[in-house]
């Protein structure tokens, strides 16, 4: 039956807490009410529906609650938002005596997060017995002296548990003497007082036993019983009086210590011991009293023992006894009420609440970052406070109901500031001020919003050809600003091709370390320059990335030794020259011609002479190639001389190759014989050669003469001395003429010379000179070298105006400066030359190289002239595509040293009369048929 009662008083509990809860949803914040000792798992009520959470979002917004102490009592539901008790709940440890048992928790809500007050009030149950301080209570009345209705307060009952069920009842046994008198106190306690209902009589009966019992008001109800002794004294009939029966004070909080607030004066009209009086706190004074007020037991002064803390507690009542010494003692009571006076003692209290000190960089304005709660515990306006955040931060305080949200105010950046120190200053309004500071840190999350970044915009690798495949060419680098999988680089090679094949084909690169290496061996004459796109992108979402050029030179070795193109062997063991027996000193036998196809000093040529029986003969230029006689030959000097000729590079180490001349001597009597009969046989004999050249050189220069003298006579006579000047100068024709048709070179896509198009003037055009008016040689510049449409590979150099040099004469073969380590494109002289005649490369001897020097200048004449010598069409000159070799000036061979005239002991001079090899003078060119 008890247990009944019981079950049914806590579901009335139970329906008034969901009451309280709708009541305080409504006002504003959620309130809960439970009964203390409740079984785990209770269900104290559904915050998710009492905040209009659709159950489907109460997994995502995470309901949790605050980190305050009495959060570890409950939880909340994540799949329905259900409030339960998570611990045992004990009203009397958490509030004491307090009649209301308040709990203030707060609900943190996520995605979006929200912060919501939440009160909790603890129900009492009877679960606590009236008890009474003293097992014993003794008191003295005087016989006789004591009229009855005297009355004598008697201990008071304790329960820990309040209202209803604190102590509502006291009884006392059935006795002839005494009966109980109640009454209840401001507080609401009850107070029991034993009245005396008929006088005593010691000799009747000393000593009189009676039991109070204490009874609660529960359901199922408590009791607790104390024993009352009263001994019956003698006379002692004037009891202490005070002047009032209750006293108020006022008291600032933090008093100091010892300070007296308060002396008492009882007055006792007995006289000897039954007047002197002892002052005491009596049981109904609490002990929380006690502790912060003491009393001078003789002097009846109250002073100040323990700190006054209005925040604690506003106000205390002392109960006050004043006991004689007589016998029996008589005693008298008074109340103290001390009211305590607030004071600016406390400072604010900051409390931060966030669940994740980390903000991503790219977090829009107005993210909430955090919630502030401040709290003061003084009254009036020391309790009013006021918040301030640290300036020049992208972060202000946002107020919201009785606290703050903590919000970005301004765009983050993690790569200048990854953390944020901010600093709260709370002050309350109070005289003087007080305040409080908390800092908190705030940390800048990564987002990949920077691509990451070469060292260097292009780098340069030089690596010798005939290289090992898998040989470290060069390292890239870069560097990502973020962090972790924002900045882990990757390493590769872009998509591209080279000569046809992929790139990747050629090298390797580390992914992680952006090293690059060779994937084969690298020949200069085939490949001088080889750029790669290295691309570095990072591991972010999304991938960022940033590419960089990486040009890999090609540098010559000495592999290639020099090829002999002239005496022209064609499987021959040796090479046969015929000379007359009259060739005197310095007689020209003939002309060893060689290239080599490296570049540089490996293909710095010199000729020697190994091995010959007349040393004292025959000499070789070391630089020319060319035989000559040292003196005139005698009739005693054998007709047959065997020389045998090296020809040496000077690479590291020197390669050389070697061929052997055999010089016959020939009578001169079967010279003039076999020259007669050559003449008349269209014979190639050497001396009718050498009067064909003569003949067509005359005859080609009286031509050029008489038109050179028929231009000038054209353009004296049309008076275009104001517009043409002079025929030899250019400035009066306009720049757009000249444009138009000055000489223009095509390469082929490798960058080889491919055809030079030399455009013929009109017949006569309108307000300019005579067609045959050109530019000086100073203007010769002008030449426009046009570069291919695929040519993405070659460099820009090659592309570039060749200019005047283009028609300069190279006097001698001379050393190689510092710039010879250039591409294939940029050889000095005729060493780059290939082999075997093909289209595209240079002529596969070193008369053919003279005569594409010859037809070069001729073609310009001819254009100049408005004839075409060349046979090609009409404007552009006839040249083979096989005569277009990686066209400079470095390219085109001296072809006057490489010409010789059979039978003559002299070489030919320039117009100013310089011999070869040492005034740089011209030499006339001599065809392939005249050196065989």
């Amino acid at each position: 039956m008890d247990f009944q009662s019981s079950l049914k008083a806590w579901k009335w509990q139970v329906a008034f807490s969901f009451l309280l809860c709708s009541w305080g949803w409504v006002s504003g914040q959620l309130r809960y009410s439970v009964a203390e000792e409740s079984e785990a798992g209770t269900v104290v009520g559904n915050v998710a529906q009492d905040l209009s959470i659709h159950p489907s979002d109460v997994n995502k917004r995470r309901l949790t609650l605050g980190s305050e102490g009495s959060s570890s009592l409950f939880s909340i539901n994540q799949r329905n938002g259900a409030l339960t008790v998570n611990d045992r709940i004990d009203r009397e440890s958490l509030c004491g005596s307090s009649v209301s048992c308040l709990l203030h928790l707060e609900v943190i809500a996520e995605n979006p997060p929200e912060l919501f007050s939440l009160e909790i009030e603890i129900l009492d149950i009877n679960d606590n017995s009236p008890y009474f301080p003293g097992i014993n209570q003794v008191i003295k009345i005087t016989e006789l002296l004591t009229s009855p209705g005297v009355r004598y307060q008697l201990q008071a009952a304790k329960d820990l548990d309040v209202g209803k069920n604190g102590v509502r009842q006291y009884t006392l046994n059935p006795n002839p003497y005494f009966s109980l008198f109640t009454k209840s106190r401001k507080d609401g306690s009850l107070i029991a007082e034993l009245v005396l209902d008929k006088s005593l009589d010691r000799e009747d009966k000393a000593e009189h036993t009676l039991i109070l019992t204490a009874t609660d008001g529960g359901d199922l109800p408590r009791s607790g019983s104390t024993q009352i002794s009263v001994i019956v004294l003698d006379i002692n009939d004037n009891a202490p009086v005070f002047d009032h029966s209750s006293y108020k004070i006022s008291v600032l909080e933090n008093t100091p210590l010892k300070t007296i607030i308060l002396k008492l004066n009882a007055k006792d009209l007995d006289e000897g011991a039954n007047s002197e009086i002892v002052y005491s706190f009596d049981h109904h004074t609490l002990e929380s009293a006690e502790k912060i007020f003491g009393l001078n037991e003789n002097t009846g002064e109250i002073f100040v023992t323990g700190t006054v803390d209005y925040e604690d507690s506003d106000s205390y009542e002392l109960s006050i006894k004043a006991e004689d010494k007589g016998s029996p003692r008589l005693e008298g009571r008074c109340v103290i009420q001390v009211e305590v006076q607030d004071v600016n003692d406390n400072i604010p209290e900051i409390i931060y609440s966030s669940k994740n000190n980390e903000v991503p960089e790219n977090a829009p304005v107005g993210t909430i970052v955090g919630f502030i709660t401040v709290r003061d515990r003084d009254s009036g306006r020391n309790g009013e406070v006021k918040l301030e955040i640290s300036p020049d931060l992208p972060f202000k305080c946002q107020p919201m109901s009785n606290r703050y949200s903590l919000v970005t105010s301004g765009h983050l950046d993690r790569e200048q500031i990854s953390q944020y120190t901010i600093t709260l200053i709370a002050s309350d309004l109070g005289s003087p001020s007080l305040s409080s500071q908390t800092i908190i840190i705030i940390n800048i999350s990564d987002v990949n919003d920077n691509p990451p970044a070469f060292l260097q915009a292009a780098y340069n690798a030089f690596i010798s050809e005939n290289n090992e495949p898998g040989r470290l060419l060069c390292t890239v680098s870069a560097v990502d600003p973020d962090e972790g999988d924002n900045a882990k680089l990757i390493y590769s090679i872009a998509e591209s091709h080279i000569d046809g094949s992929p790139a990747s084909s050629f090298v390797y690169m580390n992914s992680d370390t952006g090293n690059i290496y060779a994937q084969r061996s690298f020949d200069y004459e085939q490949l001088q320059v080889l750029q790669i796109t290295a691309r570095v992108e990072d591991s972010g979402s999304p991938k960022l990335y940033s590419n960089a050029s990486v040009f890999l030179f090609i540098q010559d070795t000495n592999d290639n030794p020099p090829s002999i193109l002239y005496p022209e062997r064609s499987g021959e063991a040796v090479a046969q020259e015929t000379i007359p027996r009259s060739a005197s000193a310095g007689y020209l036998v003939s002309k060893v011609s060689a290239v080599d196809l490296d570049s540089g000093h490996n293909a710095w040529l010199s000729y020697s002479l190994v091995q010959s029986a007349s040393p004292a003969l025959f000499h070789i230029s070391e630089y020319t190639g060319e035989v000559r006689a040292l003196r005139g030959l005698q009739e005693t000097d054998n007709t047959e001389h065997r020389l045998v000729i090296s020809v040496s590079d000077h690479g590291e180490p020197s390669l050389s190759s070697t061929v052997t001349l055999i010089v016959n001597i020939m009578e001169n009597s079967v010279q003039e014989t076999s020259r007669t009969s050559d003449f008349l046989s269209t014979s190639n004999s050497t001396s009718d050669m050498t009067l064909y050249l003569i003949i067509s050189l005359a005859a080609i220069s009286l031509v050029f003469l008489v038109t050179f003298t028929i231009l000038i006579v054209r353009c004296l006579r049309k008076n275009y001395y104001g517009t043409c000047g002079s025929c030899f100068s250019n400035k009066s024709l306009p720049a757009s003429y000249l444009d138009d048709y000055k000489p223009t070179l095509y390469l082929n896509t490798d960058g080889t010379l491919k055809y030079m198009e030399v455009r013929m003037a009109p017949p006569e055009p309108p307000g300019s000179c005579y067609p045959v008016c050109f530019p000086p040689t100073a203007d010769i510049s002008n030449f426009t070298l046009t570069k291919p449409t695929n040519m993405s590979n070659v460099p820009d150099s090659i592309s570039a105006p060749l200019g005047s040099a283009l028609f300069t004469e190279v006097n001698q073969q001379v050393q190689p400066n510092s710039d010879w380590r250039f591409s294939q494109a940029q050889r000095p002289g005729p060493s780059g030359a290939q082999p075997t005649e093909e289209a595209g490369v240079w002529p596969n001897n070193q008369f053919e190289t003279e005569r594409l020097q010859a037809m070069i200048l001729a073609s310009a004449n001819e254009a100049a002239e408005g004839t075409s010598g060349l046979g090609g069409s009409t404007g552009t000159m006839g040249l083979s595509a096989r005569y277009g070799p990686q066209f400079t000036l470095q390219h085109v061979p001296d072809y006057r040293q490489n010409v010789y005239i059979p039978g003559s002991t002299l070489t030919p001079t320039n117009a100013a009369g310089k011999r070869d090899g040492k005034g740089g003078g011209n030499k006339k060119k001599s065809g392939k048929k005249d050196k065989k």
